[in-house]
């Protein structure tokens, strides 16, 4: 309880910043997976091509490597910062934003192959038959396709959200202050190994356990008939 005591908003505050890492890469990782799908389900070769190769080049690179990318490579050797240089707290909204970037690019790898199973469950005639309504590839895909996708893969979104969530605490290693890094710093002072992992256990499956019960209910709410 001392822990608690001591640490109580310091935890708070990390966790709070968990969760805003967290919202804004899945709503960039949502958007740039969209956009992924588009592409490899596209009748142009080119954009299938440059689609698949992104998402099989960066899915099967560790996460650690593309965040430090991120700070390194492009803060550091190319000077792309994502910050005022003139705010005093750029260090901290750098960091901050180079690995909502990082998480973005990374996730959005997932989010397209889900989406593209997706895609995939939408019966051929529902594309034939926007065709005929006189509908292009991307007007059928947005307004025929796409939605039918997104109600099929609600719940392997949820997954991915799921571990999007745990994955942020890999924002630590380039000094985010989100959980992960609180977690680190109260067992050096403590050496509480025990009672604070048990506390960010415990505040990981608060986060991430309501969820997955969210995405499945809505997963069963909004599936489509067959």
């Amino acid at each position: 309880m001392n822990i608690l005591t001591e640490y109580g908003d310091q935890i708070f505050t990390a966790f709070l910043r968990t969760i805003e890492l967290t919202v804004l890469s899945a709503i960039g990782s949502l958007i740039l997976g969209t956009v992924l799908t588009a592409m490899r389900v596209s009748p142009v070769w080119a954009l299938r091509t440059v689609a698949t190769g992104y998402v099989n080049v960066v899915r099967n690179t560790p996460l650690t490597l593309v965040v430090l990318f991120a700070s390194f490579g492009l803060a550091q050797q190319l000077g792309i910062t994502l910050a005022d240089p003139k705010s005093p707290t750029s260090i901290t909204d750098s960091s901050f934003r180079l690995a909502v970037l990082a998480f973005s690019v990374y996730t959005a790898t997932f989010v397209s192959e889900a989406l593209r199973s997706g895609v995939n469950t939408v019966p051929t005639g529902q594309s034939e038959a926007a065709r005929s309504l006189g509908l292009g590839f991307m007007q059928g895909l947005r307004h025929v396709v796409l939605p039918q996708a997104f109600r099929a893969v609600i719940a392997p979104l949820g997954s991915v959200l799921i571990a999007l969530t745990k994955n942020t605490t890999v924002a630590s290693v380039i000094g985010v202050a989100e959980a992960a890094l609180l977690m680190k710093e109260m067992i050096e002072n403590t050496s509480a190994l025990i009672v604070v992992g048990l506390i960010f256990g415990l505040g990981f499956m608060i986060l991430t356990i309501p969820t997955g019960a969210a995405f499945g209910w809505l997963s069963k709410k909004y599936e489509v008939k067959r």
